[in-house]
């Protein structure tokens, strides 16, 4: 019988207009989960004075999305390798959207906590659920180039929040900033129209036409006969994902990727949150101390894209490890630098491994799970890891209220940086879904999750 491996045939297309299409829709959802993650960052200086909030306060408030974020990315994660990525991006788009914007009529920090927590559920589901549905249908020759310009994204959207402070809070206060987060409720029906649902989820309910129709929108020039019958390169059966972790020697490979995401991200946000504050503390105006948000970014994004492209051609593995170790030596030479113009320099510099990192290492576990747990590889190891993300304020807090230096601080901030190469470099590649793929095919596995007509 004639049959088609959907896997492989979305693999080897070319890129089209669908893809276009699809990298538009992602390239959006993360700009504002980007935007609205960095948003506390850019507000943390007015709204500590207005609530007289001390520096462990602050670095508490700061954690509640971080909260969320761990609940929300294995949550929807699950969820979307059960029902579908689709209905999960607008779910999480929905939450962090609504409940960010709630944020800005807060009448004091307890109330906007709550608002944070669970606009946190919907900033920890977003990106594994975009990321993964992007990597479901992107063509494998650029499929890590493609995924790191939608990262690009989370970068602009965490420029855009200290930009728009920079603009806005010194006339209008500090919570217009939130108010901007409900953009995305706006263009989500257009969104979520055009948006295609995984490929295993269409075989896995039995919708053969849609996914008919979604192949021959990834390749119109290939004719596919009536009678073909599809199939997966893996399982697409109902049990429970979460399995798929550990099974088939990925078990230590799941454990390293969630120990270099958790380091990581008490370097990232414990930066991130604290940044403008540190600044301010150094000697710098608010606008100033804004600014090296916004330069921070400008740096992720030229790393995140340069460092994609290069992951389609060489190791991701390699080009991670060495990310980390130059946010480490990054961070040393900030703590030993004392000149105002360097000091951009090197945050520019820092933006490369502190964000662009974060984005590859997702990139990474994407393509390093098969697609029936690709959501739940990437919520799983950013919501253990997020614990990392939680403390990195909380830490930062603590420091700033036992009175070190700036300096001191920097120092600090390079510990995570080695401690996540570490991990990256224990990643066992050998049993990457890419890498094994060929040999399964070879000594002829028989392949679950087919469709007849």
């Amino acid at each position: 019988m004639n049959q088609l491996n959907v896997s492989e045939f979305i693999a080897t297309s070319d890129f089209r207009r669908f893809h276009f299409l699809l990298l538009i829709i992602g390239f959006f959802c993360v700009i504002f989960d980007g935007y609205d993650t960095a948003v506390f960052g850019a507000i943390l200086p007015s709204m500590m004075k207005e609530w007289h909030l001390t520096a462990v306060e602050a670095g508490a408030l700061g954690s509640y999305s971080l909260f969320g974020m761990l609940f929300g990315a294995f949550t929807f994660g699950v969820l979307a390798d059960r029902y579908g990525r689709k209905r999960m991006v607008a779910v999480t788009v929905i939450l962090f959207s609504l409940f960010t914007a709630l944020g800005g009529i807060a009448p004091g920090p307890k109330v906007f906590g709550f608002f944070r927590f669970m606009a946190g559920l919907g900033l920890g589901g977003i990106l594994p659920n975009a990321i993964a549905l992007l990597t479901d249908y992107s063509p494998k020759k650029t499929r890590t180039t493609i995924t790191a310009i939608v990262f690009c994204g989370y970068c602009l959207g965490g420029m855009l929040s200290p930009f728009i402070g920079i603009l806005a809070i010194g006339n209008y206060g500090w919570r217009i900033v939130l108010w901007v987060g409900a953009l995305p409720l706006i263009f989500l029906p257009l969104a979520y129209r055009y948006m295609p649902e995984s490929s295993f989820i269409l075989l896995r309910e039995g919708r053969r036409e849609e996914l008919l129709a979604v192949l021959a929108r990834i390749n119109p020039a290939r004719k596919i006969d009536a009678e073909v019958r599809l199939y997966e390169e893996h399982d697409v059966s109902t049990r429970v994902p979460l399995a798929g972790l550990f099974g088939e020697g990925r078990a230590l490979s799941t454990v390293m990727f969630t120990a270099a995401i958790f380091f990581h991200l008490i370097l990232g946000y414990g930066l991130i949150n604290w940044l403008p504050k540190l600044m301010l503390e150094a000697g710098f105006s608010m606008n100033s101390s804004l600014m090296f948000l916004i330069v921070l970014q400008c740096g992720a994004i030229v790393g995140t894209v340069v460092m994609g492209y290069a992951g389609d051609h060489y190791s991701l593995k390699r080009i991670l490890v060495g990310m980390y170790l130059l946010g480490s030596v990054t961070m040393v030479l900030f703590a030993l630098n004392r000149n105002a113009t360097l000091a951009y320099v090197l945050i520019a510099v820092a933006g490369v491994p502190v964000v662009g990192a974060m984005n590859l290492v997702q990139v990474y576990i994407s393509q390093f799970y098969p697609a029936f747990v690709r959501s739940t590889a990437m919520g799983f190891s950013s919501s253990v890891g997020r614990v990392g993300g939680m403390l990195g304020p909380l830490l930062a807090g603590w420091l700033v209220d036992m009175s070190f230096s700036i300096h001191s601080m920097f120092f600090a901030f390079a510990i995570p940086g080695v401690l996540s190469a570490i991990s990256i470099s224990a990643v066992q590649h050998r049993y990457s879904t890419d890498r094994s793929r060929k040999g399964q095919a070879e000594v002829g596995m028989r392949l679950a999750g087919e469709v007849e007509k």
